[in-house]
């Protein structure tokens, strides 16, 4: 039997540079992180036979290199830090440049499978305005907490005409993305059903279906593990250990738990009666809190799946 194998290539990123190693270790190089330096990396590795790529975000310094070699064919794999770091220690490495890193990358990324669901390019260029979005709101909420231990009538105008200025913008911005998502049919679908769900709004529509590109096409299980609101067992032999959230898409996780608390106590008649059930049992209001945020995504996810807004129905929860 003839055993094909694909040669994968990992490039470690920093600001001004790329350092691309090639999985079965015969090429390193280093290039310029510019748009003349993608060409030639793509060129070379096009040249090499490579055709899946394996890359750890950097602080965003990788977006035009994965975009470039997305658009030239490339499968690009955007590891965790923590699965480089993993497979780093289980092959007892500890010596650590860019050039290792490089070659560690190529490596994870060679072990791993590509995403069943591929990027939207759409979406991740929506990624970044939303993010701009909660920027604001991060800024306005540290305004509106320096306003409280401020007295100088002078000073307090001062922040208030900031507040009343970024709320302007955070609108403009909303706006602008809600424009661009109702520009494409199936995405404009989608947003419409989301907003069907009781107790989710715009700016938590709007988390959901960026921050989670695989709305609709994924398990319940798999879409509580990705926005990082799946409990996770901690047992070993007779212990049975607490459950606790952890990983995920920390940016959509705040989102959906930001919009829990005003469903579960108004919105909502399913999640009304789910908090109250688990306060009942003795869960905590963070504990309980956090089962409705995951609930609130299994509903958009359903509905999304399904193709049908949501109806109401006191059996829901």
């Amino acid at each position: 039997m003839t055993q094909t194998t694909t040669l994968t290539a990992g490039i470690d990123t920093s600001k001004d540079k790329l350092d691309i190693a090639i999985d079965d270790g015969t090429a390193c190089w280093h290039d310029k992180n510019t748009a003349a330096g993608w060409r030639r990396v793509a060129a070379r590795l096009a040249e090499t036979g490579v055709r899946r790529v394996g890359i750890e975000p950097t602080g965003g310094y990788e977006r035009g290199v994965v975009k470039h070699l997305r658009e030239r064919g490339f499968t690009v794999l955007v590891l965790q830090p923590t699965q480089v770091k993993a497979y780093a220690k289980m092959h007892l490495r500890r010596a650590k440049n860019d050039e290792i890193d490089a070659g560690l990358i190529a490596g994870c990324a060679a072990g791993l499978k590509p995403p069943a669901i591929p990027p939207d390019a759409r979406l991740e260029a929506l990624a970044g305005q939303l993010t701009f979005v909660e920027q604001i709101e991060e800024d306005m909420a540290r305004l509106k907490t320096r306003l409280e231990h401020v007295d100088d009538a002078r000073l307090r105008g001062i922040i208030k005409a900031d507040i009343a200025a970024l709320k302007m913008r955070r609108a403009a911005e909303m706006l602008r993305i809600i424009k661009a998502l109702r520009a494409h049919t199936d995405l404009a679908r989608r947003y419409h059903l989301v907003l069907s769900v009781p107790g989710i709004g715009e700016r938590t529509a709007i988390a959901i279906i960026i921050r989670l590109p695989e709305l609709g096409r994924i398990s319940r299980e798999e879409a509580a593990a990705l926005a990082g609101l799946a409990p996770y067992d901690a047992d070993s032999g007779k212990h049975k250990g607490q459950r606790h959230i952890a990983g995920g898409r920390a940016r959509l996780r705040r989102s959906l738990y930001a919009a829990a608390l005003p469903a579960a106590f108004r919105w909502n008649k399913a999640l009304i009666e789910l908090y109250a059930r688990l306060i009942a049992r003795g869960k905590c209001h963070k504990a309980a809190l956090v089962a409705c945020a995951r609930k609130l995504l299994i509903y958009a996810n359903t509905v999304v799946q399904r193709g049908t807004p949501w109806v109401e129905s006191p059996a829901a929860a």
